[in-house]
């Protein structure tokens, strides 16, 4: 079995890595394989709108650090995606990675990817109110369905309201459970 966690935040010690870390490591302990990618360290450009993995090729066309990530989700049988949540939504380096998953749809929007897969999205956020920004999960978990993954769940941590610390031991358990079920 495959892993393969991106890892979205600018601060690769930061509760995003922290919290996927401690799923791979679970999961490796299982006999999991396990890649991980930081976005940040990566030279790479978003979706440009060439379309032309609708067209002369089924796979992104763009050369750059994104390819190996795009072809390693493509085989993988579970994707971490950990961003911070940054005004709103995503960091721009997950946006940017997220949009050239545009390449995994064919010309008449159904899945290149093979069904089945799993997804863990992680969301940290320095917002104390839980309320806050809860859609981000049910948009991208749209995208999972299209692209046929049988399972996403979500992981959101947030920061202690004197903003001292982050209450990452609730987080830990979640990922602690999320990985029970993964690999069953």
């Amino acid at each position: 079995m495959k892993l393969v966690c991106i890892i979205g935040s600018p601060n690769a010690r930061g509760s995003s890595a922290k919290i996927a870390e401690r799923i791979c490591a679970n999961l490796q302990a299982k006999g999991v394989s396990v890649k991980t990618y930081f976005l940040n360290k990566m030279k790479y450009v978003g979706c440009q709108a060439c379309m032309a993995c609708k067209g002369k090729a089924e796979i992104c066309v763009i050369k750059d650090d994104l390819s190996p990530v795009l072809a390693d989700v493509a085989e993988s049988d579970i994707v971490i995606l950990a961003t911070p949540v940054y005004f709103g939504d995503v960091s721009a380096q997950m946006k940017g990675f997220l949009d050239r998953t545009y390449s995994f749809m064919r010309p008449d929007y159904s899945s290149r990817l093979v069904p089945g897969k799993k997804a863990v999205m992680i969301l940290p956020q320095g917002d104390p109110d839980k309320k806050h920004f809860s859609d981000i999960f049910r948009r991208y978990r749209q995208f999972f369905k299209w692209f046929g993954f049988g399972e996403s769940h979500v992981i959101r941590a947030f920061f202690a309201k004197d903003r001292s610390a982050t209450l990452i031991d609730d987080a830990y358990k979640k990922a602690d459970r999320i990985s029970r079920k993964l690999v069953k």
